[in-house]
């Protein structure tokens, strides 16, 4: 049995996200753990209605260390599947060492239990400290290949989030949106997609209305790069390269493209080291090569 952590001059919460100073707190532990911030959530709509955070806080408001669930609905070989993510975890270098995250691991998982949750999944740079949890790793494949020709329509706007129209836009679109994929995709995740927008500044969002779509994608070189596609009915690649008024030699795709119209190859993804894992029923693994979106990277 795993000894009980060590919480002197802790307290622990729960669900405390309406708590602005304990919001605040859990921004500046991620800022200062991995460098990036989150805080720009609670102008695009505010973190996941489902989210419950577990945290031990010190007496100065400080959280010392914290691990989120949230409901992730996912659809997996076709079939849709009742998840649940695990993100923001973190703890503090004086706090570590005091079994502090595995307590708040252990009550993630609890309360994903009690939730009823089919499968649980995370990504992590650190596989070996979830597989005693039962998680193991799915692989992630992208797709490339030459560009098809496009067809052109009327060419796409770019769109920001920080405008309140434009995101009014993205929320209508991310409540109404189609699986992006079959084998692997995200069938609802909303504030993952509007926070990611904000974390990379090389990701391009572009409204095309003849579709109507908005296509998440990057270009580097000749090779323009698919991230995500908002759609009701997923449009073919080529009517998207025709919307965004781009002629690439080629595109590598990062889901897998089998509502796109477009073949690509799959070559396993290297994420910085990134590992995509699942903890759920032994059968629960991928029929063919694909990979999550990364605006649903959390």
């Amino acid at each position: 049995m795993s000894a009980a952590a060590d919480t002197t001059g802790l307290s622990f919460r729960q669900d405390y996200f309406a708590d602005h100073a304990a919001w605040r707190a859990l921004v500046s532990l991620l800022h200062d753990t991995f460098g990036i911030d989150i805080g720009p959530l609670m102008q695009l709509g505010g973190p996941d209605a489902t989210s419950m955070p577990f945290g031990w806080f010190a007496g100065d408001g400080t959280l010392a260390a914290n691990l989120s669930a949230f409901a992730m609905p996912l659809l997996i070989n076709g079939r849709r599947i009742n998840a649940a993510g695990l993100q923001s975890g973190a703890v503090r270098p004086p706090w570590r060492g005091r079994g502090l995250y595995r307590d708040v691991t252990t009550k993630a998982l609890d309360w994903c239990a009690a939730q009823g949750f089919e499968a649980i999944v995370l990504y992590t740079d650190k596989a070996a400290l979830y597989e005693p949890y039962g998680f193991r790793t799915l692989p992630m494949h992208s797709f490339s290949s030459d560009a098809p020709t496009p067809v052109f329509a009327t060419q796409g706007r770019s769109i920001d989030p920080g405008n309140a129209d434009d995101l009014a836009l993205l929320q209508d679109l991310l409540a109404r949106r189609e699986p992006v994929s079959d084998a692997l995709a995200v069938v609802s995740s909303p504030a993952m997609f509007l926070i990611n927008t904000q974390l990379d500044p090389d990701v391009r969002l572009t409204f095309i209305e003849q579709l109507p779509a908005v296509i998440a994608w990057k270009l580097d070189g000749g090779t323009l790069i698919l991230l995500d596609v908002l759609a009701a009915s997923i449009p073919p690649l080529a009517a998207i390269l025709g919307g965004l008024g781009v002629r690439p030699d080629r595109v590598e795709v990062l889901f897998r493209p089998d509502k796109l119209g477009w073949n690509g190859e799959p070559a396993p993804a290297s994420a910085h080291g990134t590992h995509f894992m699942i903890r759920g029923p032994d059968g629960l693994a991928l029929d063919a090569p694909a990979m999550l979106s990364p605006m649903a990277d959390f």
